[in-house]
């Protein structure tokens, strides 16, 4: 699928906690478009709160993602944690 939005993202974040954080937005996107092992998007959540350990940013960054993309971080790690292993699925 063709993305036609910019990630929200911080230039002062480095190399590897850029991919981090892109590595978590198409786990996210995965369990929107296709489906994603729940282990793996909370892995991925995991690095991300490494780069983003505050809630209020996470919350700025969630909304800003869920604003370009449709796709809620909230609802796609708390699915992953509910479900806790196996694939999960958020599409429409």
């Amino acid at each position: 699928m063709d993305k036609n939005y910019s990630y929200p993202l911080d230039l002062s974040w480095s190399t590897e906690e850029l991919a981090s954080v892109l590595s978590f937005f198409n786990d996210v996107e995965a369990a929107y478009e296709r489906h994603i092992q729940a282990e793996r998007l909370l892995r991925s959540y995991a690095a991300f709160k490494q780069v983003v350990p505050g809630k209020g940013e996470e919350k700025r960054i969630g909304r800003e993602f869920e604003t370009v993309s449709g796709y809620s971080i909230y609802r796609a790690v708390q699915e992953a944690k509910r479900k806790g292993k196996g694939s999960i699925s958020l599409g429409k």
